[in-house]
């Protein structure tokens, strides 16, 4: 029923108002026996006090479990009840009569003990809980410290109280039931999780994926024009047709039931290309608009083939899922619970920097199917051979521009040295250089790809504005957007190229405007950052001024207005940090700040926006630096990639370059 974080197993009392009586004949013929017994209090009505029977030694009179009175007045003050004197029964004596045993003795029967240390019960109350610390897990209901894993959704919880309405809020009943029930050590739970696959329908565990027969009776006339109406392109061998709606997909009734509760009620065109080609076991390179529905595209099949694996190891996961940030992970593995509600030994476990490492090697000392990590934080586990990845069936690298950039590069090529040779992969990003995606070839076999919308191109759900303003300007331009009834939509995310501009510009938002702003970015702790998050998509916060933290990947549906105070370093930055105003078909705007230090990007800028029916600057379009880039792209074009034009300008770099070769 539960799976405890510390290494002991918790279980609960037999019966929280376990009372037993015994009398005084009792316990003369227990002594004339040579028996040892032990009695209890008699706790009538008194439910939320700590119960606990306590053996007594041989030759030593039977006696209650003792506390001090310090002890005892807190415990029972902090459950907001009378205080209940202990009471022993003294041997041959009449049962009125009581003795005290003081603390002294106490201690020295615990130290007799030895290395026999009682168990400590699962807490029914959440009054009965601490408050989480900095870094812990907590619990989906109260916020104190998530303590047990409950087994039915994998979700933290602090107490059998938080566990019954959680089931409640999730489906599963009333949750009343549970009170009752006693909780399991690992050997049971084990046994319960075999039956509990035994049980399932074989149909779930032996699931493959095959065409629907409405889809097999179009015409490849059709396909095609349904294709070009989603803007789907695929190349590659055997590619299968997209699918319409889930139900084509035949999937598992309990997964259906996941998706309708998750709100996937359509599959978005990534989807309908990328599932029926994912679940048939092929490696894919996808390339889809920001905010189009790529991680459940790739979660889905992720899912499908753990259900497979029956027999599982401990610390030996069936798939990997890769990302380059911990919110994007934190954010994967929160969908993923989504999905794999109620079938059977579907855990996950969510590997990333920034947070207490103890809990997470905790963690993978159960069964796992799914594990959704930073590499950085992966290669640290991976040394310590807390978990192992020879049984790995498919990777995804999700962001696989950034991920193979040469910041992560290495770090991802170490990571798959130890998956086997043999299993699916499935790459996916809006965006995907050529450069990148030569590389990413390399990752793969036999590949799909996929290709949804325009390839490197902003979200077309989202309207761009440019303006030009000079550095000193900014600040003013910005307090005047966030003053406009028509552009300002709170929350707003305004993106910034540094920690302490982040920080800088926060305090002036607020003192200026009086919104409530926070900064966000990677010298905060990773509490601090998953707080900020939560409270940016529970709308607590009306500006948030963030680096590229958030710039990737995250899932901000109330978010409709971006800004970029300060032009990203590259396009493909930029493509992304639009995104997050336009998630899953919503409308939204984002206006970016452009000046002369922005002149590398300035013929990339009118590429990839001017096409998509956006005002350029006219300070823009009759810059210098624009022309200058545009010829040199015209003579790039005529003499081919290879080829280098050599005039005055380049002659002294072409020279330098040749004596580097020499060398």
């Amino acid at each position: 029923m539960f799976m405890p974080r510390a290494l002991k197993v918790k279980r609960p009392a037999e019966d929280r108002n376990h009372i037993l009586k015994r009398s005084k004949g009792d316990v003369d013929q227990d002594q004339n026996n040579g028996e040892v017994g032990s009695t209890t209090h008699v706790h009538q009505g008194l439910t939320d006090c700590k119960v606990e029977d306590n053996t007594v030694k041989p030759g030593r009179d039977p006696v209650t479990e003792v506390k001090s009175p310090s002890q005892e007045d807190q415990e029972c003050s902090s459950s907001g009840i009378e205080k209940v004197e202990d009471n022993t029964v003294k041997p041959g004596g009449d049962p009125d009569d009581v003795v005290k045993i003081p603390l002294q003795e106490e201690e020295q029967e615990c130290s007799a003990s030895g290395n026999e240390e009682e168990e400590e019960p699962v807490k029914s109350f959440k009054k009965n809980q601490r408050w989480a610390e900095p870094g812990e897990p907590i619990c989906v209901m109260c916020g104190r410290y998530g303590e047990y894993i409950c087994d039915s959704t994998d979700s933290d919880v602090c107490s059998l109280e938080c566990k019954a309405r959680h089931l409640a809020q999730m489906g599963f009943g009333t949750g009343a039931e549970i009170f009752h029930q006693k909780d399991t050590n690992k050997d049971k739970e084990s046994h319960q999780d075999e039956l509990t696959t035994s049980s399932t329908d074989a149909f779930e565990i032996n699931y493959s994926y095959k065409e629907d027969l409405f889809i097999s009776g179009l015409t490849d006339e059709q396909v095609q024009h349904i294709k070009q109406e989603l803007g789907i392109e695929t190349q590659g061998r055997d590619v299968r047709r997209p699918i319409i709606e889930f139900a084509h997909c035949g999937f598992p009734a309990t997964l259906n039931a996941n998706l309708k509760s998750a709100s996937y009620d359509v599959p978005t065109p990534v989807q309908m290309q990328m599932l029926p080609v994912g679940l048939t076991g092929r490696d894919v390179i996808t390339s889809a608009d920001t905010g189009s529905g790529k991680t459940i595209a790739f979660l889905l099949p992720v899912v499908l083939r753990a259900i497979k694996e029956q027999t599982q190891r401990v610390g030996s996961p069936v798939a990997l899922i890769l990302t380059p940030t911990r919110e994007l992970a934190i954010q994967i593995e929160r969908q993923a619970k989504e999905v794999v509600i109620g079938l059977p030994n579907m855990r996950t476990a969510l590997l990333v920097g920034g947070m207490p490492l103890p809990p997470q090697l905790h963690r993978l000392k159960h069964s796992i199917k799914i594990v959704i990590a930073t590499p950085g934080r992966l290669i640290e586990i991976l040394k310590q051979k807390a978990v192992k990845l020879d049984k790995v069936k498919i990777v995804v690298v999700d962001e696989v521009d950034t991920m193979l950039k040469m910041g992560f590069q290495q770090q991802v090529l170490e990571v798959l040295e130890h998956v086997p040779e043999v299993h699916q992969t499935l790459l996916a990003s809006a965006t995907i250089p050529t450069g990148t995606e030569e590389l990413a070839a390399r990752l793969v076999r036999d590949p799909i790809r996929i290709a949804v919308g325009e390839k490197n191109q902003p979200c077309a759900n989202v309207r761009q504005i440019l303006l030009w303003v000079e550095e000193p300007s900014k600040k003013k331009k910005l307090f005047e957007i966030l003053n406009d009834n028509k552009l300002y939509q709170p929350p707003v995310v305004v993106f910034v190229d540094c920690k302490l501009g982040a920080d800088l510009l926060c305090e002036a938002v607020v003192k200026v405007t009086g919104l409530n702003s926070v900064a966000i970015h990677s010298d905060k702790s990773q509490l601090e950052r998953n707080r900020i998050l939560k409270g940016l998509l529970e709308g607590d916060f009306e500006v948030v001024i963030s680096t590229g933290v958030l710039g990737r990947g995250l899932d901000l549906a109330n978010v409709r207005v971006v800004v970029n105070f300060d032009m990203p370093n590259t396009m493909d930055e930029y493509v992304h940090q639009v995104g997050r105003a336009g998630r899953l078909g919503h409308r939204g705007t984002a206006i970016t700040f452009l000046n002369n230090n922005n002149k590398r990007l300035f013929s990339g800028v009118v590429n990839r926006v001017k096409p998509t029916g956006t005002i350029l600057p006219p300070q823009l379009l009759n810059s210098p630096h624009l022309y200058e880039q545009q010829r040199r792209e015209k003579q790039h074009g005529k003499f081919g990639p290879g080829d280098t034009l050599v005039n005055k300008n380049n002659l002294i770099d072409i020279i330098k370059k040749h004596d580097r070769r020499k060398k």
